[in-house]
């Protein structure tokens, strides 16, 4: 029943004289926190937790498909309440992290659902101790309820890692614990203040002048950074100790093999197929990264690089603020330019308080696209601030959004996919924005520009992630072997920096600091490859559009529409795509090299 938004790890920011941005409407959830509707769902949450447990716990193995069919439905409209009234609390706490009523009001909600929900545990449990002919059998007896056996499939994954009944309920109760953990970090993230060149500001504009014009703006905020995160380093360390010591102690009981089992069966994908991702990328990064800094040294003038200049703009680049009007116009055209009702599902986002757009004090960092549930519509939270990055921000999540909308007539249980599919709308959404800003161009410069925008959007898409990733791999197995200080931290996180972005750069000191502010890391542990999944699914979904464009936005939105109901080989299928192929990405990672073949003809 947690259904705390993810924050995205790619949201960037910029700055300026933005318009008329907009704030949440979440009404459409709740009028507020003191609402009668509220109070109304929470006792009869209550009473029906209970009575779902007296009327099936024991008794599961016993239904004919009608009855299992009654039982699911009656699961689903419980996930719905719940999810509906976690997701007001989490916006809403989202919105101003660092305010206690808010921070509060998530924890009560928190405790309470879980405490309510407690008696469920059974479910999943009963479902999982169900003999496999009996259990085919009753898919097998209702087309009703064969539409729901995928989801069951992922239930019965986790059978091989099931506790008894007694530690799955102990381990539920106990999951505020780890909830408070993180909030721990959200607070402490949010709470921060940095001073750049005389200005304070939080991390969101802080991080946001790293990709100013002005070197020295740059540096000045790297620094900044690294002060600030060095001064608060022992609270992250802890954070992340606790955290992954936590996933350790849970993975061991349970007989996982590795760290990563758990998130590779929630997003029921085969770990080969994500080993041959990371070692293409990670073979790849020579082709990639490694030339593109090396290009951009060069453009930029410099002997060296330092982690300052990563996303710094180009000399050529004019510094200009993109309003939130024109953003808006930008991925709309771009959405409509594919379909038109592409642009239809994504135009209440803007006109009906969908969106929270705005930088303000206390606001989470990033961006996320969070769906709700099915029966109201999802929210996007932004941290806009008018950078040209910002407007692929704006497509990226907005991408979510139209996934999200679509899949919803799946129901609870089959609307949420995987997260290496979630992936997919997002970045498909981007890059119909950057190939119709490349269209537009005006000149060499500006499609110069535009290329390199979108290579290094790339690059922090695969590359960075996977290198987050093996960040993440290192520290769940050195955390195996004992507590681990921030400086063993720090070495972690170097030992794949250099890797990854190449011998063009220099590390300053303090930069070994920077793990600290990922939210992925104490939210999701190792949801990061599923950006570079993601990326790669799309580059080759986008040639096969070019290839042959006759039909298929049908059968995209189809595959939108489907939400978690297929497996990924099931979806790729009407566009001949096989990502257990280790040759598929390849493809993948062949166009975002193309783009750079395409910029280092331009210095000729």
């Amino acid at each position: 029943m947690n259904v705390r938004p993810v924050l995205d790890a790619n949201a960037s920011a910029g700055g300026g004289n933005l318009g008329n941005l907009p704030e949440w409407d979440l009404t459409d959830l709740y009028a507020a926190p003191d609402a009668p509707e509220l109070k109304r769902d929470l006792d009869w949450l209550e009473a029906s937790c209970k009575s779902f447990a007296s009327d099936y716990e024991g008794k599961i193995a016993g239904l004919d498909a009608r009855g299992f069919l009654e039982m699911v439905e009656r699961h689903e409209k419980i996930e719905n309440i719940a999810g509906r009234i976690m997701s007001f609390a989490g916006l809403r706490y989202y919105q101003n992290t660092t305010d206690p009523d808010r921070a509060k009001f998530l924890s009560d909600a928190q405790e309470k659902i879980t405490v309510y929900t407690t008696p469920l545990v059974f479910f999943s449990l009963e479902i999982n101790r169900l003999e496999d002919a009996a259990y085919a059998d009753l898919f097998d007896a209702d087309a009703d309820l064969a539409r729901y056996k995928p989801a069951f499939d992922r239930i019965r994954a986790m059978k091989p890692y099931q506790l008894s009944d007694e530690m799955e309920k102990f381990l539920h109760d106990m999951g505020v614990v780890g909830d408070a953990w993180e909030r721990l970090f959200d607070e402490t993230i949010s709470g921060l203040e940095f001073e750049v060149d005389g200005e304070v500001m939080g991390i969101e504009g802080t991080l946001n002048c790293l990709t100013e014009q002005d070197r020295a703006k740059r540096e000045a905020a790297a620094r900044e950074l690294a002060r600030v995160f060095a001064g608060n380093i022992r609270t992250f360390a802890r954070v992340h100790n606790t955290q992954t010591k936590e996933k350790e102690v849970m993975d061991r009981w349970r007989g996982m093999p590795t760290p990563q089992t758990g998130r590779h069966l929630a997003n029921d994908v085969e770990p080969e197929v994500v080993e041959a991702l990371r070692d293409a990328v990670v073979a790849a990064y020579p082709k990639l990264s490694h030339r593109y800094y090396e290009l951009k040294r060069k453009w930029l003038g410099l002997e060296r690089m330092q982690v300052w200049d990563r996303n710094a703009p180009l000399p050529m680049e004019t510094t200009r603020t993109v309003d939130w009007d024109e953003a808006r116009e930008t991925v709309m055209n771009a959405y409509s330019e594919f379909d038109p009702k592409m642009a239809e599902i994504a135009e209440p986002f803007f006109s009906k308080g969908w969106i929270d757009a705005a930088v303000t004090p206390g606001k989470a960092p990033g961006a996320f696209a969070h769906p709700t549930v099915t029966n109201v519509h999802p929210y996007v939270l932004l941290n806009y601030l008018g950078k040209p990055r910002d407007v692929m921000t704006l497509a990226h999540e907005l991408g979510h959004g139209v996934h999200q909308v679509l899949a919803a007539g799946q129901g609870e249980m089959l609307s949420s996919t995987p997260l290496t599919l979630a992936e997919t709308a997002s970045v498909f959404g981007e890059m119909l924005t950057f190939r119709r800003m490349l269209r537009n161009a005006k000149d060499d410069a500006e499609r110069k520009v535009l290329l390199a925008g979108k290579v290094e959007d790339m690059i922090n898409t695969v590359v960075r992630q996977i290198a987050f990733y093996d960040f993440e791999c290192k520290l769940h197995e050195a955390r195996r072997s004992g507590e681990l200080t921030p400086d063993d931290i720090n070495a972690l996180w170097m030992s794949v920096q250099a890797e990854s972005l190449g011998p063009a750069f220099d590390f300053m000191d303090g930069y070994e600091t920077f793990w600290a502010y990922i939210p992925h890391f104490v939210h999701s542990p190792f949801y990061v490859y599923a950006y570079a999944f993601g990326d790669g699914l799309v580059n080759a979904l986008y040639a096969n559009y070019e290839e042959a464009p006759d039909g298929f936005q049908e059968k995209y939105f189809d595959m939108l529409k489907a939400g978690g109901s297929k497996h990924h080989t099931d979806l790729l299928a009407p566009f001949g795509l096989d990502a257990t192929d280790p040759a598929f990405w390849d493809k993948g990672l062949s166009m975002i090299s193309g783009l750079i073949d395409e910029l280092e003809a331009m210095e000729d």
